[in-house]
Protein backbone atom coordinates (compact mmCIF):
# COMPACT_ATOMS: atom_id res chain seq x y z
CA UNK A 1 0.00 0.00 0.00
CA UNK A 2 1.37 3.54 -0.73
CA UNK A 3 2.70 5.82 2.50
CA UNK A 4 2.99 9.35 1.55
CA UNK A 5 5.17 11.77 3.61
CA UNK A 6 3.79 15.37 3.91
CA UNK A 7 5.69 18.63 4.69
CA UNK A 8 4.36 22.10 5.44
CA UNK A 9 7.19 25.26 5.99
CA UNK A 10 7.97 29.13 4.77
CA UNK A 11 9.95 30.19 2.42
CA UNK A 12 11.41 33.87 1.67
CA UNK A 13 8.98 34.72 -0.77
CA UNK A 14 11.91 36.19 -2.53
CA UNK A 15 13.44 32.91 -2.80
CA UNK A 16 11.45 31.48 -5.32
CA UNK A 17 13.88 30.53 -7.37
CA UNK A 18 16.19 29.37 -5.38
CA UNK A 19 13.70 26.82 -3.61
CA UNK A 20 12.83 25.85 -6.67
CA UNK A 21 16.06 24.85 -7.90
CA UNK A 22 16.63 23.53 -4.36
CA UNK A 23 14.00 21.12 -5.05
CA UNK A 24 14.81 20.12 -8.55
CA UNK A 25 18.41 19.33 -6.61
CA UNK A 26 17.21 17.19 -3.74
CA UNK A 27 14.00 15.77 -4.97
CA UNK A 28 15.69 14.11 -7.48
CA UNK A 29 17.50 11.64 -5.08
CA UNK A 30 14.33 10.48 -3.53
CA UNK A 31 13.11 9.47 -6.95
CA UNK A 32 16.18 8.15 -7.23
CA UNK A 33 15.56 6.10 -3.81
CA UNK A 34 12.36 4.71 -4.18
CA UNK A 35 9.93 7.78 -4.60
CA UNK A 36 7.12 7.09 -7.18
CA UNK A 37 6.59 11.30 -6.84
CA UNK A 38 7.40 14.11 -5.09
CA UNK A 39 5.30 17.34 -5.26
CA UNK A 40 6.80 20.69 -3.95
CA UNK A 41 3.87 23.19 -4.34
CA UNK A 42 3.80 27.35 -3.85
CA UNK A 43 1.25 28.72 -1.53
CA UNK A 44 -1.23 30.85 -3.44
CA UNK A 45 -4.52 30.79 -1.93
CA UNK A 46 -3.34 30.13 1.96
CA UNK A 47 -6.41 31.56 3.97
CA UNK A 48 -5.69 32.83 7.69
CA UNK A 49 -7.65 30.87 10.11
CA UNK A 50 -9.77 32.23 13.08
CA UNK A 51 -8.28 29.20 15.63
CA UNK A 52 -5.49 28.49 13.52
CA UNK A 53 -3.90 27.72 10.17
CA UNK A 54 -0.88 26.75 8.02
CA UNK A 55 0.71 30.62 8.71
CA UNK A 56 0.78 29.98 12.08
CA UNK A 57 1.95 26.44 12.07
CA UNK A 58 5.16 27.34 10.31
CA UNK A 59 5.52 30.74 12.42
CA UNK A 60 5.24 32.60 8.82
CA UNK A 61 6.90 35.80 8.57
CA UNK A 62 4.60 38.49 6.03
CA UNK A 63 7.75 38.00 4.12
CA UNK A 64 7.31 34.63 3.53
CA UNK A 65 5.25 32.02 1.91
CA UNK A 66 3.44 28.33 2.77
CA UNK A 67 4.29 25.72 1.30
CA UNK A 68 3.45 22.42 0.87
CA UNK A 69 4.88 18.84 -0.32
CA UNK A 70 3.99 15.46 -0.77
CA UNK A 71 6.64 12.59 -1.67
CA UNK A 72 4.53 9.41 -2.61
CA UNK A 73 6.28 5.96 -1.67
CA UNK A 74 5.10 2.46 -3.05
CA UNK A 75 5.18 1.19 0.99
CA UNK A 76 6.52 2.44 4.07
CA UNK A 77 8.93 -0.08 4.12
CA UNK A 78 10.77 1.60 0.44
CA UNK A 79 10.45 4.81 2.17
CA UNK A 80 11.92 3.57 5.97
CA UNK A 81 15.02 2.43 4.08
CA UNK A 82 15.16 5.53 2.11
CA UNK A 83 15.42 7.40 4.88
CA UNK A 84 17.91 5.44 6.34
CA UNK A 85 20.14 5.52 3.20
CA UNK A 86 19.33 9.25 3.55
CA UNK A 87 21.30 9.77 6.70
CA UNK A 88 24.51 7.94 5.22
CA UNK A 89 24.22 9.92 2.02
CA UNK A 90 24.16 13.20 3.81
CA UNK A 91 27.81 13.71 4.18
CA UNK A 92 28.53 12.20 0.45
CA UNK A 93 25.84 13.80 -1.73
CA UNK A 94 26.14 17.17 -2.45
CA UNK A 95 22.46 17.29 -2.83
CA UNK A 96 21.53 16.12 0.65
CA UNK A 97 24.92 18.06 2.32
CA UNK A 98 23.70 21.20 3.81
CA UNK A 99 26.42 22.76 3.87
CA UNK A 100 26.77 22.57 0.04
CA UNK A 101 22.89 22.80 -0.52
CA UNK A 102 21.60 24.98 2.07
CA UNK A 103 18.03 24.96 2.27
CA UNK A 104 16.22 28.18 1.32
CA UNK A 105 14.01 27.60 4.11
CA UNK A 106 14.10 27.43 8.46
CA UNK A 107 14.07 23.68 8.99
CA UNK A 108 13.30 24.03 12.49
CA UNK A 109 9.68 25.41 11.41
CA UNK A 110 9.08 22.63 9.34
CA UNK A 111 5.87 20.46 10.15
CA UNK A 112 5.74 17.50 8.97
CA UNK A 113 4.41 13.39 9.26
CA UNK A 114 3.65 10.22 6.94
CA UNK A 115 0.62 8.98 6.27
CA UNK A 116 -0.90 5.62 4.91
CA UNK A 117 -4.01 6.39 2.54
CA UNK A 118 -7.35 5.57 3.23
CA UNK A 119 -8.97 6.77 0.50
CA UNK A 120 -7.84 7.17 -3.23
CA UNK A 121 -9.81 8.38 -6.02
CA UNK A 122 -8.51 9.38 -9.39
CA UNK A 123 -10.29 10.85 -11.80
CA UNK A 124 -11.60 9.17 -14.93
CA UNK A 125 -11.12 11.23 -18.03
CA UNK A 126 -12.42 12.01 -21.58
Amino acid sequence: MAYIDGYAFAVDSARRAEFTAFCESVDTWFLENGALRVVETWGEDVPRGKATDFHRAVAAREDETVCFSWIEWPDRATRDAAMERMGEAAGSDPRLDPQANPPPFDGARMIFGSFTPVFDQTATGT
